[in-house]
């Protein structure tokens, strides 16, 4: 390497670097890709539709903007770092640009899937432009119904941890109980939540906070209880009381194993979130999915479950920036 950087600078350039986001092959699959993207908007409309489908121009004229941003990112990128960033996507975008090519005919252009199970990419852009307020007001209920849920599981979880593995006494109380009642999927009390509470979004709110509670309490007990006892004797030795003790060296050195319990936490409170909004409440993704199929409208199923991924992995990388904000010297350890 030391001399492959000295003929760089006898030659008057900079050595490459590892991971430089201006590299060749980057932005030549850039371009590549927005090729392809080009090809397969003349390709959608440039054949006609066997189909009966709609919003063939839209699609067309959408794939077709993102070629061009493509192409102009790939060329532009030797002069503009920020757009030279992109090129790390290029390999990604030609794989879709492929699929959808290949989808695109085999539905639209072919008619060779029989509908209504396999719509084409054009009922994909119908659902989003025609339906986008009840898709939208689904999509609002369910991110609240699951923040509310998980704030309570995650508060009632923590505290119930940090009892836990602080005091035996509170240990042995709860502890058998949890044992019996953790374990349990949140699933299961749906008959007795929804007969016991007197709305069904405070039933589901429940099952949310259940799903929530019990990793989040496992690990946080873990995390209090294997603190190193080297810490609470420097700590009393200097005067510190039980509250310090709790709040500024038991909580602080158990956050590792809270965060944990919360990426569990979440994980666990999607399932039930899609559960609880198909049999209880009136308005969700999980409500909007079972619509969906009961109507026999599989575009709207499968762009409800698009929605419903982005949402997931969206509220996953929230909690991940959190984490490394919160546990600086392990940022970048586990990564989203």
């Amino acid at each position: 390497m030391t001399a492959i950087a000295e003929a760089a600078s006898a030659a008057g350039t900079d050595a490459p670097r590892l991971g430089d986001d201006r590299q060749p092959y980057s932005l030549g699959l850039l371009v590549v890709a927005g090729l392809l993207w080009l090809a397969l908007g003349i390709f959608v409309l440039g054949w006609a539709d066997a189909q009966e489908v709609e919003r063939t121009t839209l699609f067309g004229i959408l794939v077709l903007a993102l070629a061009g941003a493509q192409l102009v990112a790939g060329i532009g990128g030797w002069f503009a770092t920020p757009l030279a960033r992109l090129g790390r996507f290029a390999p990604w975008l030609i794989v879709l640009a492929l699929f959808l090519t290949a989808w695109e005919a085999v539905t639209a252009k072919l008619d060779l899937l029989p509908l209504p199970f396999f719509p084409s990419p054009q009922a994909f852009v119908e659902v989003y432009t025609d339906d986008w307020r009840r898709l939208g007001d689904s999509l609002l209920h369910s991110v609240w119904l699951l923040l509310r849920g998980f704030a309570i599981g995650a508060a009632v979880g923590f505290t119930i941890g940090v009892a836990l593995g602080w005091s035996k006494r509170v240990g042995y109380w709860i502890h058998p109980v949890l044992r019996l009642v953790g374990p349990l999927p949140a699933t299961a009390w749906l008959p007795l939540a929804f007969f016991i509470f007197p709305t069904s979004g405070s039933a589901s709110t429940f099952l949310i906070a259940l799903a929530t509670a019990f990793p989040l309490t496992v690990l946080t007990w873990s995390g209090v209880a294997g603190v190193p006892t080297a810490y609470y004797d420097v700590a009393r030795t200097l005067g510190a009381n039980p509250r310090f003790l709790i709040l500024k060296v038991a909580i602080p050195a158990a956050l590792p194993h809270v965060f944990v319990g919360l990426f569990m936490g979440l994980g666990s409170s999607f399932a039930v979130l899609v559960v609880a909004e198909m049999l209880g409440v009136k308005s969700g993704l999980g409500w909007y999915l079972q619509w969906a199929q009961g109507w026999a409208a599989y575009a709207n199923m499968y762009g409800a479950l698009l929605v419903m991924a982005l949402m997931c992995s969206a509220l996953i990388t929230l909690l991940f920036r959190l984490r490394d904000r919160v546990l600086a010297w392990q940022k970048g350890i586990v990564k989203w």
